[in-house]
């Protein structure tokens, strides 16, 4: 079983910033990039809890439409959701998912 604060030292060596937000209490946040997703603890380790997004102010802005393009939103912040955007967020997220990814 994964140690939690041992996988926090390997995503911070791997270049992620850990942060909290007031909203989010029982969570810790991980940015890299602009990019953000919250883990939570589970029985096995941390878990990433729902979908990692956009950097937007305090905020996460999730990957959605408007106005027929792709976009990075959170209440009335919005921003393109560029292929740059997006092939950074995709690293981001693979990157955070191989680190909590459990050994057998």
């Amino acid at each position: 079983m994964p140690d939690s604060a041992e996988q926090l030292q390997q995503i911070y060596v791997a270049g992620f910033e850990l942060q909290t937000f007031d909203r989010f209490p029982k969570c810790v946040g991980v940015v890299r990039d602009e990019c953000v997703a919250l883990l939570v603890p589970g029985v096995d380790g941390l878990h990433i809890l729902g979908t990692p997004g956009w950097r937007l102010g305090e905020n996460i802005g999730v990957l959605t439409e408007f106005a027929g393009k792709k976009v990075f939103q959170a209440k009335e912040n919005i921003v393109d959701a560029t292929p740059e955007r997006l092939e950074v967020l995709r690293r981001f997220n693979a990157d955070l998912k191989a680190i909590l990814k459990p050994t057998i």
